[in-house]
């Protein structure tokens, strides 16, 4: 079974930094591709960026230049490095991953973790 646990969420101000982490456990990283999703309240939840297992990175528009995303295999772990937040976007952040049989796809989610954008 495969388990996601993010962290390092938190209050960050407009302008800050802030890195989550999320720590995989039950399957090597190596063959997964990894993503962060985020919602906000009273909205759907969304994309904000996914690695594949070569590395190749895949951003949403609102978060571009800003946010960056990267994996350890070592370590069984990805990461959002998340730099000049803005108050859009304080949201709770997920951390996914999936694997698929045939032609079924299982998403994994982690509990999420809060970030606060505010001065």
């Amino acid at each position: 079974q495969v388990q996601l646990v993010e962290s390092g969420g938190g209050l960050v101000q407009p302008g800050g930094s802030l890195r989550l982490s999320c720590e995989v456990s039950g399957r090597t990283t190596r063959n997964l591709e990894m993503g962060w999703y985020r919602q906000a309240p009273g909205k759907q939840r969304e994309l904000v960026a996914t690695i594949t297992s070569r590395g190749t990175t895949n951003y949403a528009d609102s978060v571009k230049g800003r946010f960056t995303i990267s994996r350890d295999d070592a370590k069984n772990a990805a990461f959002l490095q998340m730099d000049s937040p803005r108050l859009e976007d304080t949201a709770i952040y997920y951390c996914n991953t999936y694997t698929t049989w045939l032609r079924n796809r299982h998403d994994y989610w982690g509990q999420g973790t809060q970030v606060t954008v505010s001065s």
